[in-house]
């Protein structure tokens, strides 16, 4: 198996963004991450930290207005990434599951790299804002990954009460999940993990 990794650039009137993902990264990389806003910031390298990925970002975009031009292309760019990165699908596990408790929350995050896009995202959070980080942009940011990266990708809060505890083990949870459906499963490597023959 090569080096699963992808580069991706998107540059639009509203963003500037370059991605470089990849998928079997090391865990003393310190990923470099500059989304434009710190609270996406930390949200990334938690996921890229609990998935193991190598992730180096870098938007700039028009956070004048908000920020949700960049949350949004940069879930598109993160779900192209994979989506490259993974070519074929051969041999992957598919289906990623992950609970993640974060002090008083609980998350939970199940997919399935399908080649059906769809979102699922049932995570009733107390506050709106966090700090300058509108708190709405969390399922933008996931809807877009999953449009691009053809992935079904189900997160449900199971309970929690501090909105940043919440979204960290959403990330969290996610990185986890999104991990264990990219490993290469040894008892399959050659083939593709649907009855279909296709992704």
């Amino acid at each position: 198996m090569g080096i699963r990794e992808a580069n991706v650039v998107r540059t639009t009137k509203e963003t500037d963004i370059s991605l470089d993902l990849t998928i079997d990264g090391d865990a003393a990389v310190d990923n470099n991450i500059q989304s434009g806003n710190g609270f996406m910031d930390h949200m990334l390298a938690l996921f890229a930290r609990h998935g193991l990925f190598n992730l180096s970002l870098a938007c700039n975009g028009d956070t004048h207005v908000d920020f949700h031009h960049s949350a949004e292309d940069i879930g598109i760019c993160l779900g192209q990434a994979f989506r490259e990165a993974l070519g074929d699908m051969r041999g992957i596990r598919r289906y990623g599951s992950a609970h993640v408790p974060m002090d008083e929350s609980l998350a939970r995050v199940c997919l399935d790299i399908s080649g059906r896009p769809n979102l699922i995202y049932s995570v009733p959070l107390t506050d709106r804002r966090i700090n300058d980080f509108e708190c709405d942009l969390a399922e933008d940011f996931f809807k877009s990954f999953c449009d691009h990266c053809s992935a079904t990708v189900h997160i449900d809060l199971l309970r929690g009460r501090n909105s940043h505890h919440s979204l960290e083990a959403v990330f969290k949870a996610f990185g986890r999940a999104l991990s264990e459906a990219c490993e290469i499963n040894a008892r399959a490597a050659d083939s593709l993990p649907s009855t279909k023959g296709v992704i």
